[in-house]
């Protein structure tokens, strides 16, 4: 099983940026598709933004994040990275990796929290 450490979240003004990180604990990391979820206070999950495996990896973005949120990925360190700029109070949410699958279990997510 692949336990997955979220960090990076904080408290941010309008238009400032963050950039979390996701370390996946465990083997074959390279092998899977890897995502960045976020969860608002009484909405849904949502998937914000993808990356495939490989060097090349092929990205998609939800509408809402494209053009200001850059997924990677360093296969060598196990990890996947979210950078966040023109951050909006929309953004407010708890961030999470996984799988797009959502098939490991969720870490602990970081809150990212947009105010003035």
């Amino acid at each position: 099983q692949v336990q997955l450490v979220e960090s990076g979240g904080g408290l941010v003004q309008p238009g400032g940026s963050l950039r979390l990180s996701c370390a996946a604990l465990g083997n074959f990391f390279s092998m899977y598709d890897m995502g960045w979820f976020r969860q608002a206070p009484g909405k849904q999950r949502e998937l914000v933004a993808t990356i495939s495996r490989g060097p090349g990896g092929i990205i998609n973005y939800a509408g809402s994040v494209k053009g200001r949120f850059t997924i990677s990925r360093d296969n060598a360190k196990n990890s996947v990275y979210l950078q966040m700029n023109s951050l909006k109070s929309e953004d407010t949410a708890v961030y999470y990796c996984n799988r797009p699958s959502r098939d490991w279990v969720w870490g602990q997510g970081t809150q990212v929290t947009v105010s003035s």
